[in-house]
């Protein structure tokens, strides 16, 4: 079985005594160390379908499963990055990637030791003593993967991590992400709705659409990690997803480019 299996998934809510449908029969495999990206427009249920899969919110129908397990709860063995950092402010940088690692019980030493190992990972060990209000926004979210990587998971979660940054910023840290992944080999799934970051980052691409949630289509991304935007093999992949996203056809297919 694959490292995340996940089997007729659906997720269902009730808002003002109406039934809403988010997921329906969603079935994906992943394995060990990919890079995935959930894709597709607001509404589709990228978020809904990483949180299922984190614990955050269960599916109530099918099944999810990690490395065999199913997922009832959240697991301290995975993270999650979100859009808004989530810093605590009155924490210095140093401190903040130190906050799981207290929370596992390691001593002050060791701790302080491997935040600083991390944060220089992310390339902002000049400013471990500093405050997150001293940061850009792109520094912020380096501290927020510094943090991440500090506590070791089995899987990072990533929820439009970027979606609040300028071009050239988000660019930047899908670099640096992309360098983690050689270096620190993690299973990552990264939700997105722009179609270029995803064929930017991904082993393979997850393409969801709306009204129910599904995913449409899965395709495997055939470039080397480290991509041009302007090669015409990465236009090739972003404008076969262009058109998969508008063609009419049946859910769940696996492409390969």
């Amino acid at each position: 079985m694959s490292y995340i299996h996940i089997e007729n998934a659906g997720k269902t809510f009730v808002e003002n005594g109406i039934e809403f449908t988010a997921l329906s029969d969603v079935n994906l495999d992943i394995e060990k160390g990919e890079f995935i990206c959930l894709l597709g427009p607001s509404g589709c249920g990228k978020s809904t379908l990483l949180n299922a899969i984190a614990g955050f919110d269960l599916a109530n129908h099918g099944r999810v499963q990690i490395d065999g397990k199913e997922v009832t709860a959240p697991s301290t063995k995975n993270v999650t990055i979100f859009q808004n950092y989530g810093l605590l402010p009155w924490r210095t940088v140093v401190k903040n990637v130190e906050l799981g690692l207290e929370a596992q019980g390691i001593d002050k030493k060791t701790r302080r030791k491997k935040a600083l190992e991390y944060l220089k990972l992310v390339k902002l060990e000049d400013f471990a003593n500093s405050f997150p209000r001293q940061l850009s926004g792109g520094m912020k979210q380096r501290v927020a993967i510094a943090r991440a990587l500090a506590v070791e998971p089995d899987i990072i979660f990533m929820d439009e991590p970027f979606g609040a940054l300028d071009a050239i910023t988000r660019m930047k840290l899908q670099d640096d992400i992309l360098d983690i992944c050689k270096n620190e080999k993690k299973t990552i799934i990264f939700v997105t709705h722009d179609i270029e970051e995803a064929v930017y980052l991904a082993d393979r691409i997850v393409v969801m659409t709306p009204n129910p949630g599904k995913v449409k289509g899965v395709i495997t991304v055939p470039l080397h990690h480290f991509r041009d935007r302007t090669s015409g093999d990465f236009l090739l992949v972003r404008d076969k997803i262009f058109d998969l996203l508008n063609m009419k056809i049946e859910d769940n297919i696996e492409y390969t480019i």
